[in-house]
């Protein structure tokens, strides 16, 4: 047995001459995420439908309400285009919203794509409401503060569906071209790609490693974090750099209190070679306006300065409880506490410089002689490639 799913694509309708790009990026996508469980998914024109085996459909339920570019979904019957049949699978719906705990109010809602058929719009909605009041005299129609509502589209077929879930909305992954993420072990660079990818950013992650002064836990827990982003990405690869060399050598040569500026700088030097190797076109980043010394606005001025890239930071002007709700909802919050603590932790300066000179700062950069320290950890950078959900083939590129 199958289930039929419609999907409603909200802003790719408005796409014009390159809705089909972005129609072609969500099926690749839910293609890629339910592989290996067969099934087909088709439509045009801000009407989709995902047909699956009845067995999947916990499977595809999770799939359509975690991928960007669906804002809802719903179950539906597919049936003859005649009353007799859609007559029949209506109380069949209506059956399924009692069997439910549904009240007592309901409406009727129909679109007719098809003007051929014998009934407008409104008559499809007047005869099914007649119809199920007959069976149920206990309903009463609520045009205005439905307790429930029964949809009914007339296309090559008819089809009915009740109550839609919710989808995340966006535009589908890959739409907006590849980004690098730099993904800590904190709270707020999960969220900050999460949010990127939502507008159709396809993602790698570049994770800076320092052992032993980071754990091998620290690490584990990035690898983490990137797993539970990876179904909203279509898979992820993680790019490990081992970072212990560099940090010591800004240890060594750099001046105490500028420390973490010189060292976040590096991580944009290097993050910027991952990133064009992958063809990438921005960086990524959790900073949020003064969160933190290194976040205040000159010293993002001068961090921003070591790459040409565009550098996004979606929670620039978002709070820490914002940040929280946001990383609760997507899994992250509870691995993001855990306590190991990465680089950028253990090797801060307890006075850092708030408001630093960029000529000073740039100075201080070119003194520590650190270039060649920089390609060799490039080069002996680890890559990690996370799929979407266990199963999928690792190294096909959908997006």
């Amino acid at each position: 047995m199958q289930e039929i799913y419609l999907v409603k694509v909200g802003e790719l309708t408005l796409k014009g001459g390159n809705r089909n790009f972005f129609e072609k990026k969500l099926k690749a996508h839910v293609k890629l995420r339910l592989q290996g469980k067969p099934n087909k998914f088709t439509g045009t024109n801000g009407r989709f439908y995902l047909r699956i085996d009845s067995e999947y459909r916990k499977d595809a339920e999770q799939v359509l309400g975690t991928t960007f570019g669906i804002v809802g979904f719903s179950r539906c019957l597919a049936v003859a285009k005649n009353m007799e049949a859609i007559e029949e699978a209506a109380r069949e719906i209506e059956g399924e919203f009692r069997r439910h705990g549904a009240g007592t109010r309901f409406k009727v809602e129909a679109r007719r794509a098809d003007k051929q058929f014998p009934l407008t719009s409104y008559e499809i909605m007047a005869r099914l409401g007649g119809v199920l009041l007959t069976a149920n005299p206990e309903l009463k129609v609520d045009v205005k503060t439905p307790e429930w509502k029964l949809n009914v589209e007339i296309r090559d077929k008819a089809f009915l569906y009740g109550p839609e879930a919710k989808g995340l909305g966006g535009l589908p992954v890959g739409s907006a071209g590849r980004g690098t993420l730099l993904l800590s072990g904190g709270i707020d660079s999960p969220v900050a790609g999460y949010l990127m990818a939502k507008r159709g950013l396809r993602l790698d992650a570049v994770y800076f490693h320092a052992y032993p002064y980071t754990s091998d836990e620290a690490r584990e827990k990035v690898i983490e974090l990137a797993r539970r982003l990876a179904p909203f990405l279509g898979g992820i690869n993680l790019y490990v750099v081992p970072f212990t060399e560099p940090q010591l050598r800004i240890r060594e040569k750099g001046p105490l209190n500028e420390a973490t500026l010189l060292m976040r700088a590096a991580m944009v030097v290097v993050a910027d070679r991952i990133a064009r190797e992958r063809e990438a076109t921005c960086l990524v980043t959790g900073e949020s306006l003064s969160q933190v010394a290194s976040q205040t606005t000159e010293s993002i001025g001068y961090t921003g300065s070591a790459t040409d890239l565009p550098i996004f930071r979606p929670l620039i002007g978002f709070d820490k409880r914002e940040v929280i709700e946001l990383a609760r909802e997507i899994g992250t919050y509870e691995t993001s506490i855990l306590p190991y603590e990465d680089c950028c932790t253990i090797f801060s300066p307890k006075n850092p410089v708030i408001k630093p000179d960029r000529q000073a700062l740039q100075k201080s950069y070119q003194g520590l002689d650190i270039d060649e320290i920089l390609e060799t950890a490039v080069a002996n950078t680890e890559r990690i490639y996370i799929p979407p959900r266990e199963g999928v083939l690792p190294e096909k590129e959908y997006l």
